[in-house]
């Protein structure tokens, strides 16, 4: 379990964002509920759009001291200065991510249901491993990451592991005791109040 009683909150930014009105939602997210890092995951492969992107969200985390990472951009986390990269690849890529960017930034990586993933990925060197999607979801192939991949992880492994994908407040309950963060994205933005909505997600902790 990391540090505090009850896991942390991981943000996922939608994967589409309108530049005049998400910076303000954002922010009224981070300074409503206490977020350990950030991750901006756009679909867009736009170099020019995932920079003012990252530019807009990184000074609405900055100026409250969060972590903003970036899926799979590696070069526009170091160039934009950026905490880190998030990587969906499982364990292929994390040591030579860790190698380029070196043991300050933080290093992240997707492995969806699999344990080997996962341990070759914190052998690497990642500083977290997430596990999804732990709830239903018309994406990917129909396999969930379940309890006792969770609970297994959190009694042999110290790497800290984010549980997301389809999270609702029964599996937040029960994915408590055995994961450090809850990925929550979609779950909230698609709410006409992303707070109120986190809030709801947050009280199921306790």
């Amino acid at each position: 379990m990391a540090e505090s009683e009850h896991p942390q909150l991981y943000l996922i930014t939608p994967p589409e964002i309108e530049l005049s009105r998400f910076p303000t939602d954002l922010a009224r997210v981070l300074d409503a509920a206490e977020i350990a890092c950030v991750r901006l995951d756009l679909a867009t492969k736009d170099e020019d759009r995932l920079s003012r992107a990252a530019d807009a969200v990184r000074e609405v985390c900055y100026t409250r001291d969060i972590a903003l990472v970036i899926s799979e951009h590696i070069i526009l986390a170091e160039r934009l200065g950026l905490d880190g990269v998030h990587l969906t690849d499982g364990s292929r890529s994390v040591r030579k991510i860790r190698k380029e960017l070196g043991d300050d930034a933080i290093v992240g990586t997707f492995c969806a249901t699999s344990r080997h993933d996962g341990m070759s990925a914190g052998e690497a060197g990642a500083d977290y491993v997430s596990f999804g999607p732990v709830g239903h979801t018309p994406l990917g192939d129909g396999t969930q990451a379940e309890f006792e991949l969770f609970e297994w992880w959190s009694e042999i492994v110290e790497v800290p592991v984010v549980a997301e994908g389809a999270l609702n407040e029964d599996i937040i309950r029960q994915l408590t005791p055995v994961t450090d963060f809850f990925g929550i994205g979609e779950e909230i933005w698609a709410s006409d109040d992303p707070v109120a909505r986190l809030a709801q997600l947050q009280a199921a902790m306790t």
